[in-house]
């Protein structure tokens, strides 16, 4: 199931009359506040309204044999976040060989579901757009430049 065009446009135009730089993509939008950049997908919900994902790209990446310390990291980071997530994704390298080590990109990620594409819905997910990226982008650079950093 796919949110309509129609849908997704009113969302996008919503966001740019906010202020907001919105750029249709593939299958959602780039969503550009600053120098910061999200991506938006949304797709109806079957019991009703619309589910928004919402992907930040934090352009960190982390090794594999960095994992067991990062995954701490990330979980103590997780606990204080109310807006989204941290997550690692995979990066596919087709260059690398299958001895190299696997590379994870640390992204921040958020799910919103709105009742409706009214105008209340719509400033609450403008709310929640700002929320998440200050939420996540102060929780990573506080432990990045912190005392006790995460080291990748």
């Amino acid at each position: 199931m796919t949110v309509s065009q129609t849908e997704l446009q009113r969302i996008m135009r919503a966001l740019e009359d906010s202020g907001l730089t919105v750029e249709a993509v593939e299958d959602g939008a780039l969503v550009q506040d600053g120098e910061t950049r999200l991506a938006l997908f949304a797709e109806p919900d079957p019991a009703g309204g619309v589910v928004v994902r919402l992907h930040l790209d934090l352009d960190l990446f982390v090794e594999e044999d960095a994992l067991p310390d990062i995954l701490m990291g990330m979980n103590l980071m997780n606990q204080g976040l109310d807006y989204g997530a941290l997550n690692l994704d995979p990066v596919e390298d087709e260059d690398a060989d299958d001895d190299s080590p696997l590379t994870f990109a640390v992204l921040g990620r958020a799910v919103l579901w709105l009742r409706d594409l009214g105008p209340d819905e719509l400033a609450r997910l403008r709310e929640h757009l700002r929320r998440f990226e200050a939420e996540v982008t102060e929780a990573v650079e506080r432990t990045l430049h912190g005392s006790k950093g995460m080291s990748a």
